[in-house]
């Protein structure tokens, strides 16, 4: 059995582990917030332009509606934008992402495909990929903690200059989805080319006018609105990625309190335990003494 300072030491070191933890869980706590209350200002902006891409393609005219961004080719070439953390203590929620980016690499790999270049949101995912030997590139690893839409769209906008030149014939983007505190879902989803019928799936066209006129066309709008939907896509993923991070890390990190909890009360407990066997010792060894 471990003596009374050992055992003293041990609930030292994990009281101080558990401030840690919980201190951590409230800082992640109120960064989930923030992001979470920035994922909710997006929605409304995103709602509306599934509406407008809806109507487009609900109406008469829009029989036939494509874009350059949307047409179908064999993929030859394909890259790749990961979402992960640039720190830990977060659960499996980088473990899981990098899982899925190995997973899909694959993939692609027995299909033939090259693997053009894969853009990292997030140190983790850049040096996961570092080492695997894949094209990576870091250009957004800084940025990854303060998500903006100005790099989204310089990204979006790369993205669609390497499809429309045919340098890349797929883009597949790998994110959590935050769909509560407790709940993020891993998705791996095409994003480009673009499928124009998912992006208006879902929305309701009530309150738009069937036979408004567009000026200066249905065409001409569609070209400027599906390069704003992927830069707004891109976006949402990054505010999603990050929103599930700092929750998975409140997760992880309330686990641990806990655990550091239920691991004190066990030493609490051998600390008494081992404190009365000593006293008893003693008390048996001086009524023994008195004795002779």
């Amino acid at each position: 059995m471990a003596s009374l300072k050992e055992v003293k030491n041990r609930i030292s070191m994990v009281t101080g582990t558990r401030k840690i933890t919980s201190a951590m869980k409230m800082v992640a706590s109120s960064k989930l917030h923030r992001a979470s209350s920035a994922i909710e200002q997006m929605r409304p902006y995103e709602a509306a332009i599934g509406r407008i891409m809806a109507s487009f393609m609900s109406g008469t005219d829009g029989d036939g509606l494509t874009s350059p961004l949307a047409a179908e080719r064999e993929v030859k070439r394909a890259t790749l934008v990961v979402f992960t953390s640039n720190s830990s203590l977060c659960g499996g929620f980088n473990a899981h992402a990098i899982a899925a980016m190995h997973h899909a690499i694959a993939d692609y790999r027995a299909r033939g495909v090259e693997i053009v270049r894969v853009w990292c949101f997030g140190r983790k995912g850049a040096e996961a990929a570092r080492r695997s030997g894949y094209p990576v590139d870091e250009t957004y690893v800084a940025q990854t903690d303060h998500p903006t839409y100005a790099p989204a769209a310089d990204l979006a906008r790369l993205l669609m200059q390497d499809y429309l030149s045919g340098a890349t014939d797929e883009v597949t983007i790998i994110y959590h989805h935050f769909k509560s505190a407790g709940t993020q879902i891993l998705r791996s989803e095409r994003y480009l080319p673009i499928r124009l019928e998912s992006q208006a799936a879902g929305q309701t066209t009530s309150g738009w006018a069937a036979d408004y006129i567009i000026e200066p066309g249905r065409v001409e709008v569609m070209s400027a609105l599906v390069p704003q939907s992927l830069s707004l896509n891109l976006y949402a993923a990054w505010l999603d990625s990050l929103a599930s991070e700092h929750a998975a890390r409140v997760i992880a990190m309330q686990v641990a309190t806990d655990n550091a909890d239920e691991l004190l009360r066990e030493l609490r407990l051998t600390y008494n335990k081992t404190r009365q066997q000593a006293i008893t010792t003693e008390l048996l060894d001086i009524v023994g003494g008195s004795m002779h």
